[in-house]
C-alpha cells in the first residue's frame, strides 16, 4: 500500500514538471553549443576601468584627436551591468562620427551584441542595427543568427524579421544557418496576418524575396512568389520609386509579373518543387483586392483625375494597366498547378518549421568550425593592435625624455 501510494507521488511529480508553466522551456532554434559563450569567453582577458576609459575618450574628442579602435573595443570588452551598455552607445555613436570611423573592429561589433544579450539590452542592440549609419554595426552572419534567435525564443517574431531585414539590407544570407533562421522568422511572423504599412510590407516582400532567392526548394520559390506579390503590391499603389527605397532590389517595373514568372517555372518544371497554397492564395488576395481599387478608382470625378494624371508617372500607369491580365494569367497557372499536384498543402509555416527541425542542426557544424577560426584572428589582430600601441607609447616615452634632456642641457 504505501509502495502504491509512494509511485502515485511520483507520477504525480513528474506530471507536474512536464506540464506546469513554471517548468516550460522557451523555443530556441539554435542548440546549446551554438549560443554557448564559452568560446567567446575564453579569450585573453584585458581589465580596464571604465571610468578611466571614458575620461580618456572624452579628452581625446575633446582635443579633436581620434580614439583608437582598440579603445573602444577595450571598452565594450569590459561592460559588467545595463547603465555600461548605454555609455557603449554613445561611444560608439561618437567614434562613428571621428575620423577614425571606418575602424571598429568586427569583434567589438560581435562584442557588442553579445553584451547587449547578455544584460538584457537586445532593444540596443537591433537599435544600432537599425541606425547603422550612425554606429557603424555591421554583423557578421554568426553574430546576425544569435540576435535572430533570441527572438524566435521569445516569439517575438515581429523583432526577428526587423534583424532579417537587416539582413536583407546587408545581403547576407551567405550561411544556410541564417536562412533557415531567416525562413523560420518569416514564416511565423507571416501566419499572424500583420496589418502593415507601405514600409512593412516593402521590408517584408524584399526579406522573403533575397532570402528566398537561392533556394529552388518548396519554401525559397514560395517565399519569391509572395516576396514579389508584396513588392507588386506597393508598386501598383505607389508607383516603383516606393518599391526601391534602400533595397536591394531591381529598379524595373513587374513585380507581379516576376511573381507570376515563378509559378510559371513551377509549372513547367519536372522536378518535385511545388508553390504553398497559403502563397498562391495570398497573391489570389492581393490581386483582388488592386482589382477592386481600380474598379473603385474608375468613379473619381472629373477633376480628381485631372489631378491624378498631372502626378502619375507615365511608366507606373503602363504597369497598372497590365493588372487584368495579370489576373487572368493567375488564374489559369493555378489551374495548371492544381491540375499537375504542385500545389503543396502544408502552409509556408509548417514547412519553414519542419526545415529548421531537419537542417539547422547540420548547418550548425561549419559556423561553430568557421567562429572558432575566426575567433583565432581576431585575437592574432587584437594582439597586434595591442604590440603596435605598447612600441608608439614607448616611441612617444623616449620622444619627450630626449626633449626634455635637450632642454636641459640648453639651460
Amino acid at each position: 500500500m504505501a509502495a502504491s501510494v509512494w509511485m502515485r507521488c511520483v507520477t504525480a511529480a513528474v506530471k507536474l514538471k512536464c506540464f506546469s508553466p513554471s517548468f516550460t522551456v522557451r523555443r530556441c532554434l539554435l542548440s546549446a553549443a551554438y549560443t554557448d559563450t564559452k568560446v567567446w569567453e575564453s579569450r585573453e582577458k584585458d581589465p580596464q576601468n571604465l571610468a578611466l576609459l571614458a575620461n580618456l575618450m572624452d579628452r581625446t574628442y575633446d582635443r579633436n584627436l581620434p580614439v583608437s579602435s582598440l579603445t573602444v573595443s577595450r571598452f565594450v570588452d569590459n561592460i559588467t551591468s545595463t547603465e555600461e551598455v548605454d555609455q557603449a552607445e554613445y561611444y560608439l555613436y561618437k567614434f562613428r562620427h571621428s575620423p577614425n570611423c571606418w575602424y571598429l573592429r568586427d569583434w567589438t561589433i560581435h562584442s557588442w551584441v553579445r553584451q547587449c544579450l547578455k544584460y538584457g539590452q537586445r532593444e540596443k542592440a537591433l537599435h544600432t542595427l537599425q541606425n547603422k549609419v550612425q554606429y557603424g554595426i555591421f554583423p557578421d552572419g554568426f553574430t546576425f543568427n544569435l540576435l535572430i534567435d533570441s527572438y524566435i525564443k521569445d516569439k517575438d517574431y515581429k523583432s526577428a524579421c526587423a534583424v532579417v531585414e537587416e539582413v536583407m539590407l546587408q545581403e547576407a544570407f551567405d550561411l544556410r544557418s541564417t536562412q533557415i533562421l531567416s525562413f523560420y522568422a518569416l514564416g511565423h511572423y507571416l501566419a499572424t496576418k500583420p496589418t502593415l504599412a507601405v514600409s512593412g510590407e516593402r521590408a517584408l516582400g524584399a526579406s522573403l524575396l533575397i532570402c528566398g532567392l537561392t533556394d529552388r526548394s518548396t519554401i525559397g520559390l514560395s517565399a519569391q512568389v509572395i516576396g514579389n506579390t508584396l513588392l507588386g503590391k506597393v508598386e501598383m499603389q505607389n508607383g516603383i520609386h516606393a518599391v526601391f527605397k534602400a533595397m536591394p532590389l531591381h529598379w524595373a517595373h513587374g513585380y507581379l509579373d516576376r511573381a507570376l514568372a515563378v509559378m510559371e517555372e513551377v509549372s513547367a518544371g519536372t522536378g518535385d518543387a511545388a508553390l504553398t497554397k497559403d502563397a498562391l492564395d495570398l497573391m489570389g488576395d492581393v490581386l483582388a483586392d488592386l482589382s477592386s481599387e481600380s474598379e473603385s478608382s474608375g468613379e473619381d470625378t472629373d477633376e480628381e483625375e485631372k489631378n491624378k494624371q498631372d502626378a502619375v508617372d507615365e511608366d507606373d500607369e503602363a504597369e497598372r494597366a497590365k493588372l487584368p491580365l495579370y489576373v487572368a494569367r493567375f488564374q489559369e497557372l493555378r489551374s495548371h498547378l492544381e491540375s499537375s499536384g504542385k500545389v503543396e498543402a502544408s502552409s509556408f509555416q509548417t514547412l519553414v518549421s519542419a526545415l529548421a527541425q531537419k537542417e539547422l542542426s547540420a548547418a550548425e557544424g561549419p559556423d561553430l568550425e568557421r567562429y572558432q577560426e575566426q575567433v583565432q584572428g581576431w585575437e592574432a589582430e587584437r594582439a597586434q593592435l595591442i604590440q603596435r600601441e605598447r612600441e608608439m607609447r614607448e616611441k612617444a616615452e623616449q620622444e619627450k625624455r630626449e626633449r626634455l634632456a635637450v632642454s636641459a642641457a640648453a639651460q
